[in-house]
């Protein structure tokens, strides 16, 4: 991709329960560049992350899920708890996060990958939080509605 002056979109989460949120964020970031990649944590990182009782997916079928999108074009799973191993093989163009981190590389809760992508001369891009749309939001009205 890049010999041909292609862009290529590198994101990565747990995507634990697939939402609008999710698809929404995805589509965004796609629109930055020629292609997306999706890194996916695997399931033994989302319990380290998310604690037990998570995933409530496996990631096989959130690969699927991830993959079937129009708006992805690869997905991979990877087994630590941040991508900074992936982000520095895959070294994409444009890195994405969502707007729970902040966009100040000097905030220390600056994504750790996005040190790397600037190092190699990539830039990073947060894209704004989709309100009221989250899987813990969701997990949480769940537990608190009777079938």
């Amino acid at each position: 991709m890049r010999e041909a002056g292609r862009r290529l979109v590198l994101t990565n989460g747990c995507f634990d329960l697939l939402h609008v949120g999710h698809v929404r964020y995805l589509e965004a970031a796609r629109r930055l560049g020629d292609a997306l990649a999706v890194g996916l944590n695997d399931d033994a990182s989302v319990r380290r992350l998310k604690g037990d009782g998570r995933p409530l997916n496996s990631q096989d079928d959130r690969a699927e899920l991830l993959a079937a999108l129009a708006s992805v074009d690869f997905v991979t799973i990877f087994p630590q708890d941040t991508a900074v191993e992936l982000v520095d093989l895959v070294q994409p163009s444009i890195y994405v996060k969502g707007g729970d981190y902040p966009a100040d590389p000097a905030d220390p809760g600056f994504p750790p990958e996005g040190k790397i992508v600037h190092c190699y001369g990539g830039s990073v891009k947060i894209l704004p939080y989709v309100p009221g749309h989250s899987t813990s939001e969701l997990i949480q009205k769940m537990g608190t509605r009777r079938s």
